[in-house]
């Protein structure tokens, strides 16, 4: 159901009712993630006594093996109505999750398990977004996408700052297994804020044979590759994230081990820069009507590859501390700007029935690519140290920004409104 319009009323001030509670289903379940920030690494350690190698595998395993899992679950959700999915895969975190405490309190809990439940929340992350996309684009029009997800941006940042301190805090008072429990609950909080959205979802039809085709696992990397605009882009962001997230945890080995500071040192450097998110999450629809989304995705996509070359330089002391807040600060601005705007340029570039599929395999490289890289960037922590691979990690960033998309596609023409009932 789209939102009806009063003449003169400026798009993306007032989203709906509906938009209103996806938003707050989003932000739920977004502070429930930062709250159990790094819960399960520390149950591993702490808990199970899991050393470096167990830990590392518990990251780059989950997400491998969920993204894998993933990848026949988006053709099969295009065609089937996405807000159930969505309740679905939020109501299969929950019980997922629960399973952690329950066993904790029975003393059973194994590594295994934690593996287990790693993979089955990858997968149904995956699943979640590709199919919020799809849905997000039949509750808007195109106008409005980008404010939407500038607001989704600005939740994101927000619970950032907010949900590590207090989630170390509760970890603190009551024990390791407290965060995954609220990130359960926050699940469960999200999937009945979904259903409240309510309205009338047309089933998707499709014009082929019912059953699914092995052709259909593929076809969202096809379409991905096909399309002159999408195509760099997906490349980029891969690659960028894949070699960003490969270098934190040998930030987490220099700053706490051999630079000697302390946790909270280590959680301020990142808590304080996330303030330049949220700002910039702001920002991103202004400059994207004043310059055009092309023009702030060279400009930011290119600003957010430089920045983090300077997480190879700092010392010991609040000096190097003040470094370490500055080039995050870098990096998040221009990450703050150039994901809404990406996450739009997208939407608008992918066909109605093509949204799940394509935004699925968009997921599953970016999860695979940073599992990949994690795993290759501890081997070469382990041989070049920490202080040198963060550094070759920061080279290659400088040059992902050669994949950014060289010029502003031709728009597509709009499809038109399938009539809905409120």
């Amino acid at each position: 159901m789209r939102s009806a319009r009063r003449p003169g009323h400026l798009p993306g001030h007032r989203l709906g009712r509906r938009f209103g509670w996806l938003w707050g289903a989003y932000g739920t379940s977004a502070l429930g993630t930062w709250l159990a920030f790094g819960a399960f690494p520390l149950i591993a350690v702490q808990v199970l006594h899991a050393g470096p190698a167990e830990v590392a595998a518990l990251s780059a395993a989950g997400a491998a093996v969920g993204a894998a899992v993933a990848v026949p679950l988006g053709p099969w959700v295009e065609f089937r109505r996405k807000r159930p999915v969505l309740i679905a895969t939020d109501l299969l975190r929950c019980a997922a999750l629960l399973t952690i405490p329950t066993a904790f309190a029975l003393g059973v809990l194994t590594f295994l398990q934690l593996l287990l439940v790693s993979v089955v929340v990858a997968a149904a992350d995956i699943t979640f977004r590709a199919a919020s996309g799809a849905y997000l684009k039949t509750l808007l029009p195109a106008e409005d996408l980008l404010v939407a997800n500038a607001r989704f941006e600005s939740t994101a940042w927000s619970t950032t700052i907010i949900g590590p301190p207090l989630g170390g805090a509760a970890i603190g008072l009551f024990g390791p297994v407290t965060t995954v429990l609220a990130d359960a609950v926050s699940y469960l909080l999200s999937a009945l804020g979904i259903r409240a959205t309510g309205g009338h979802e047309p089933r998707p039809e499709r014009r082929d044979a019912a059953r699914m085709r092995a052709g259909d696992l593929l076809d969202g990397w096809r379409f991905i590759l096909a399309d002159a605009t999408l195509r760099p882009l997906f490349f980029n962001t891969a690659c960028f994230n894949g070699l960003l997230m490969a270098a934190e945890p040998l930030l987490a080995v220099l700053m706490l081990g051999r630079l000697g500071f302390a946790p909270w040192q280590y959680g301020l450097a990142f808590a304080v820069p996330s303030i330049g998110g949220l700002l910039a999450s702001r920002l991103a629809r202004p400059l994207a009507t004043r310059f055009g989304q092309h023009r702030v995705l060279i400009v930011a996509g290119t600003l957010r590859a430089f920045c983090p070359i300077g997480l190879a330089l700092p010392g010991a002391g609040t000096g190097g501390l003040l470094l370490v807040i500055g080039v995050e600060l870098g990096i998040i601005f221009s990450c703050g700007v150039f994901n809404p705007v990406c996450a739009t340029y997208r939407l608008q570039r992918t066909a109605p029935d093509r949204v799940t599929r394509t935004l699925s395999a968009w997921a599953v490289t970016t999860k695979a690519s940073t599992a990949l890289l994690t795993a290759l960037w501890g081997v070469l922590g382990v041989l070049l140290g920490p202080r040198t691979a963060i550094g070759l990690a920061g080279v290659f960033l400088l040059a992902t920004p050669l994949l950014l998309p060289r010029r502003a596609p031709a728009p597509l023409p709009e499809p038109e409104p399938t009539p809905s009932r409120s």
